[in-house]
């Protein structure tokens, strides 16, 4: 590949990320009043990440039995209202002893 072809690859991923994050604050100059937007939008960022890592969490360990018994280890302590840091330590050590296990 070419420097040029780089540059240009470059150049384009760097406009458009710029175009995508500035077209909201320009278009949308007042305070948005209607409830359900403003909820819809609170929500955007929790669900992109959760959309971006729960496929992987089912592929982590290599077998399906370990990775989803962390998983479900895991949603449960945070329903628990656990901690993050005692959320990810069990759900890792869940998966762990059933990686033993088997």
């Amino acid at each position: 590949m070419s420097i040029h072809r780089l540059l240009i690859y470059i150049v384009v991923t760097a406009v458009s990320t710029y175009l995508i994050r500035m077209i909201p604050l320009v278009a949308i100059q007042k305070k948005i009043d209607n409830h359900f937007f403003r909820s819809f939008l609170y929500y955007v960022p929790y669900a992109a990440l959760a959309s971006m890592i729960i496929p992987d969490v089912f592929f982590a360990t290599g077998n399906w039995r370990a990775s989803t018994a962390g998983f479900a280890t895991a949603v449960i302590l945070a329903l628990w209202e656990k901690n993050m840091v005692t959320v990810a330590c069990v759900g890792c050590l869940a998966a762990f002893a059933v990686l033993v296990i088997l």
